[in-house]
């Protein structure tokens, strides 16, 4: 029998170390002084005045794009001086920018701003820098600003690209709507909660209806809504979310929503680390762990926990490895949610099976092999081999196996499905920390993985596959460790 532990509250991701802080400056009314006239210059002066600045130019020989951006500024004025920069100019600057080829005077006007208290930046010279500009994804009021620290601007564009073609035009107009309606609805009377669903509402709308325009009916239907769920919305939910074999880019889109809005996450020993970087950060994290064999906490405890969250009016994500319902113990909480009147959802993730098939690109359904996948568990309650697998079935031929948590039963599982007539050279193969980095291939035969596995006994969650499907296994294992070497290397 395994050991009990409580839940714990995890403890909480630090930041790492940033190489610059992203900030981003209200410059609206505020004065600019730039120096220089080249067209990086004139750039940078359209992207001031955009953000609202009045730009003060000093340059003896502006370019032309800069007399072009002079001569309708997007939004803040921007006036020429035909001059060099003086130390006065600083006077009542929230910020400075200058373009020099010379370290000398990019130098001497790095200086001269900082002496004024005025932050600067040179441009393509990070030695003379207090802040950079970075790539800019522009939805505004919706804006993203992507920095290497000067390291590779080239991959700070092909991020932006990326983000560039993810983000409909059209949020630019929802966040404005936002903008506008967020003195409504803090007026409008409804409890933080109700305002909190307003929101969610409103997301919801603006990621399916990214390009159409927000109207005073969406906030209508949005406060309406809201208003109709009554003392409903002052509770907590329940949401099951699926967070896959350990790949964080297997999470769903709606499994990433569920845990970016979440007050409390319940997290399974089986969730992969890396599955919490899409975690609100201010969420309550905590680890109800249940492992095979080790300290676990007891499902009882959980259910209480999960339930009592929720009735405080926490939305609560219970996290867990893989898909809630297969051998998640899904059906013992969706039935403690629903006896104690707690709203449930469940967002499916990629099984174990699926992810490790994905990898190993084997059809587990191949159509001249397998006629049916089925899915045993190799750990009962008592830590021991289920007494009651129906073992014909494992013993089929034309049937694909997918066995979960076989860590300890693996050799008497084999020993008895051979005896009950599963052929002795039938393919098999066992995957640890499936889709993760550190993924271990051991191919094998029913008769001989047990060994194999003991032999190299492999780090994290365990499945193993029977059946003819996966005939090819064996060579997949040679060229997964061969890439699992180089990648060590």
């Amino acid at each position: 029998m395994s050991a009990s532990r409580t839940p714990a509250e995890a403890r909480p991701l630090r930041m790492e170390a940033l190489a610059r802080l992203p900030v981003f400056l209200a410059l609206a009314g505020r004065r600019a002084v730039l120096a220089g006239g080249t067209p990086p210059a004139a750039w940078k002066a359209e992207l001031l005045s955009a953000a609202g600045a009045e730009v003060d130019v000093f340059a003896d020989e502006p370019s032309g794009e800069m007399l072009a951006v002079a001569a309708g500024p997007p939004q803040g004025a921007i006036v020429i001086h035909l001059r060099a920069w003086e130390a006065q100019d600083f006077g009542g600057a929230a910020i400075a920018v200058g373009a020099f080829e010379d370290d000398r005077e990019a130098a001497r006007f790095a200086a001269a701003a900082r002496a004024a208290g005025v932050p600067v930046n040179v441009i393509d010279k990070p030695a003379f820098c207090d802040f950079s500009f970075g790539s800019i994804v522009n939805r505004s009021p919706l804006v993203i600003g992507i920095s290497t620290d000067g390291a590779a601007p080239v991959f700070a564009q092909a991020v932006r690209a990326r983000l560039e073609a993810m983000i409909p035009r059209g949020f630019a107009r929802w966040a404005d709507a936002a903008r506008r309606w967020r003195a409504s609805v803090k007026a409008s009377g409804l409890p933080f909660a109700g305002r909190r669903r307003f929101w969610q509402l409103f997301t919801a709308q603006a990621v399916t209806h990214a390009d159409r325009e927000p109207q005073q009916s969406d906030f209508d239907a949005f406060l309406a809504a809201v208003r109709g769920e009554g003392t409903a919305v002052e509770r907590g939910s329940v949401t099951l979310v699926g967070a896959g074999p350990g790949d964080p880019e297997l999470l769903t889109l709606r499994a990433v929503r569920a845990l970016q809005s979440a007050d409390v996450i319940l997290i399974d020993d089986l969730v992969a680390p890396a599955i919490l970087d899409f975690a609100r950060r201010e969420a309550k994290k905590m680890l109800v762990g249940k492992t095979g064999f080790g300290p676990s906490c007891k499902q009882d405890e959980i259910n209480a926990l999960m339930v009592s969250l929720a009735k405080a009016g926490k939305r609560v994500v219970r996290l867990k490895g893989g898909d809630p319902m297969i051998f998640g113990r899904a059906g013992e909480e969706i039935a403690a949610c629903r006896a104690a009147g707690i709203a449930i959802e469940v967002v499916p993730g990629i099984s174990a099976a699926q992810g490790a098939a994905s990898r190993l690109g084997l059809s587990l359904t191949h159509r001249k092999l397998a006629r049916r996948v089925q899915y045993v568990t190799a750990h009962a309650a008592n830590g021991r081999l289920p007494g009651d697998i129906d073992w014909t079935s494992v013993a089929d031929p034309s049937t694909t196996t997918a066995v979960y948590m076989p860590k300890r039963t693996l050799a008497e599982l084999s020993a008895t499905a051979i005896a009950h007539g599963l052929a002795p050279d039938t393919p098999a193969v066992a995957v640890a920390a499936a889709t993760r980095p550190e993924q271990t291939v051991i191919a094998g035969t029913i008769a001989n993985l047990a060994a194999r596995v003991a032999d190299a006994s492999p780090a994290g969650p365990l499945l193993v596959m029977i059946g003819r499907a996966l005939a090819d296994a064996n060579q997949i294992e040679v060229e997964s460790t061969a890439l699992l070497r180089r990648s060590r290397a």
